[in-house]
This record gives structure tokens, C-alpha cells and sequence, in this order.
């Protein structure tokens, strides 16, 4: 059965969170991982604009030995970094254990979603950090169906469910508030008022849906 494990690491945890960890008003979001020729490339992206100085830092690391910027979109900006043979212990990780990067984003902290074809590869994972000294949180673990079934029921969008469950563990709904809609909308790498705007429009969903049918 498919499982879906989320986590939250310190960027000081692994060698990409360590080289791509920005100022806090940059947020980077790698798109997908590629394993090649023994190499791991990830494709990332970096939002939040300061790029020349994101580009400088990078290429100095002695983990880096191709940084390519491939297209620009407003002030988001898309890469292709190519890493050195010493890179990296979570990412080949994950690669080994045959599991599927859905989501990973952060800056100091790092959010990852991925996907095992079974429990057995969410096992394989935790061994594969516990033998590296690699240490996560572990937030979530759910299957497919359960994902599924949880969208349906509240017929709640992908950026809906992301900006309410951003929203609910940084304590934007406690008095008083443990964060804002510009941090929320800075993690996501979107605007404060397209966070506001998913997470009303979230709640108005959950909120009908919970209320009417009792």
C-alpha cells in the first residue's frame, strides 16, 4: 500500500539544505530530484528574488560544481544545480529507498512530502537517517486513499489544504497568533493576499461542510 510520509529537518541536517539556505525573505522549493550517473540534481526553485547573490553563494560551495539558471518568473527563478560526488546523504536517501519527492521547500527549516510504495520503504528511510546521523521530525503518515478521501470530503484544492495545515501548526488560529499571512505566504513562496484568500475560502468549505451536515 502507498504511503506518504511528511516531515519537517533543519537545513543544518543535509548538505542541499546547508548550501541552499538563504536570507529568511528567500524560500526555495526543489521541483523534482533526478539521480544520474551516481549524481543527484535536483531542479529548484528560488523565490523571493535576490538571485545574483543566491547564484554567488551557491557556486562557492565545494558541494556545487554546476549551477545553471534556467528561467526567470517574476521574482521566482528556476535551476538546475549539479552536485559533487560528496552530496548527499538524505536525498540518495530517499533515491535508495525507491520513494517519490512531492513536495520539498524551506529555507533554515525544510518541509518534504514523499511518497513509498509501501511501509516497508518508509522503514528503509528511517534506518537509511538513523545509520547517517541524519535527524527529521516526522509530522504526518498517511496512504493515498486516506489523502483522497480527505480532499473529497471537504472538496478542499491543493493550495487550500497547504496554506490551512501551514496555518494550523504555526498557531495562526490561537490567540494570540503564533505566526502571520506573510509568514504563511513567505513558507509557501506566495502572496500574503493569496494565502488570506485559500485559507477563507478553506475554512468556508470545512466549516459548511462540518456545519450543515450536522
Amino acid at each position: 500500500m502507498t504511503v506518504i510520509a511528511e516531515f519537517t529537518i533543519d537545513s543544518d541536517e543535509f548538505i542541499l539544505g546547508q548550501v541552499l539556505a538563504r536570507s529568511p525573505n528567500t524560500h526555495v522549493e526543489m521541483e523534482r530530484v533526478v539521480p544520474a550517473s551516481g549524481k543527484v540534481m535536483p531542479y529548484v526553485w528560488v523565490h523571493g528574488g535576490g538571485f545574483e547573490e543566491f547564484e554567488q553563494s551557491v557556486r562557492s560551495s565545494k558541494y556545487v560544481e554546476h549551477l545553471h539558471a534556467l528561467d526567470t518568473v517574476g521574482e521566482s527563478a528556476l535551476y538546475r544545480v549539479e552536485w559533487t560526488d560528496d552530496i548527499e546523504s538524505l536525498v540518495y536517501g530517499m533515491a535508495e529507498t525507491d520513494a517519490t519527492i512531492l513536495e520539498a521547500r524551506g529555507n533554515e527549516k525544510w518541509f518534504f512530502r514523499i511518497r513509498f510504495d509501501s511501509h516497508q520503504g518508509l522503514t528503509d528511510f528511517h534506518n537509511f537517517c538513523m545509520e547517517h546521523n541524519i535527524v527529521f521530525r516526522l509530522e504526518r503518515v498517511y496512504t493515498l486513499a486516506e489523502e483522497h478521501g480527505d480532499g473529497h470530503k471537504f472538496d478542499l484544492t491543493d493550495a487550500q489544504r497547504r496554506a490551512l495545515l501551514l496555518a494550523v501548526r504555526g498557531g495562526y488560529f490561537e490567540v494570540p497568533r503564533g505566526t502571520t499571512l506573510g509568514e504563511l505566504g513567505g513558507e509557501i513562496g506566495i502572496s500574503e493576499q493569496s494565502v488570506s484568500e485559500n485559507i477563507r475560502r478553506g475554512t468556508n468549505k470545512i466549516l459548511t461542510s462540518v456545519l450543515f451536515d450536522s
